[in-house]
């Protein structure tokens, strides 16, 4: 198995570590990994990109292997390793099989998605056509442990490619609940995405030159309402959660509509 890690927390993040220790476990080789992830954290980057500024890169080490750091964003690793990165050092046309995202720290579910520079990089890569996995840790209260939280992803990735790969543009979002919830028996379900909004909030404050401005002072998982049997629910549940994304956001059931109201 060929594969590109990235994240959105950056390449010295703990998550990325973890993923990486177990995806590269000697014991239990999940294959080649390549690993191409922004030089500082980016997260709530959503599925940016740059264009106006060079993308700088950089040689890395994670666990001692080597890796790439871009000056860029999520979305920016993965283009730039799919489209020039991965050839130059495997060979012209060279692709991975798979691309994983990820650990993130804290979790992707409900419309953070969308926010979501981790879950980003693994719909990039859907759009050029190597299926993708995000992988995203519930922080809720305690220190993460972050290698028992990796061998989870790790067993739930197994599982989920044990008859195969996704299919070419499929992206997989999984979350896993925190660490101090984990146990032998978590239990992995796949559900649809939360789509209530975030209860946002922000505090005014003043600067010493008395301009006013505003602090996010939201809960990232506070939402107006929680479906039963959606992401959010089952994550609180304290199940790993699978969620299958598509990046096509057409409203197909409303296009007869709109086409009746235009042409009356």
């Amino acid at each position: 198995m060929k594969t590109l890690l990235t994240n959105d927390d950056g390449i010295h993040a703990p998550g990325i570590a973890a993923l990486h220790k177990a995806l590269a476990n000697p014991e239990n080789p999940f294959g080649d990994i390549f690993t191409v992830a922004p030089a500082s954290t980016q997260s709530a980057t959503s599925h940016g990109i740059t264009y106006h500024i060079p993308l700088m890169v950089e040689a890395a080490k994670i666990n001692n292997q080597p890796a790439l750091a871009v000056e860029g964003r999520p979305a920016d690793c993965t283009k730039l390793a799919l489209t020039n990165l991965y050839p130059e050092h495997f060979g012209n046309a060279a692709q991975p099989d798979i691309v994983i995202s990820g650990m993130n720290a804290g979790a992707n579910c409900g419309i953070n998605v969308i926010y979501s520079g981790t879950v980003a990089a693994a719909i990039e890569a859907a759009f050029i056509g190597v299926p993708a996995i995000a992988v995203s840790l519930h922080i809720d209260g305690q220190a993460p442990e972050w290698d028992r939280a990796a061998q989870a992803a790790r067993k739930t990735i197994d599982t989920l490619l044990q008859t195969g790969l996704p299919n070419q543009h499929e992206v997989l979002s999984i979350n896993i609940p925190a660490t101090q919830y984990l146990t032998d028996d978590t239990k992995a379900v796949v559900c649809p995405m939360n789509t209530h909004a975030l209860v946002d909030q922000y505090e005014k404050r003043t600067t010493p030159k008395q301009s006013p401005y505003y602090w996010s002072t939201a809960h990232g998982l506070d939402f107006h309402s929680t479906d039963i049997g959606t992401d959010v629910y089952e994550l609180f549940e304290r199940n790993i959660t699978i969620t299958p994304l598509t990046f096509d956001l057409t409203r197909h059931d409303r296009i007869n509509y709109w086409n009746d109201r235009i042409n009356g």
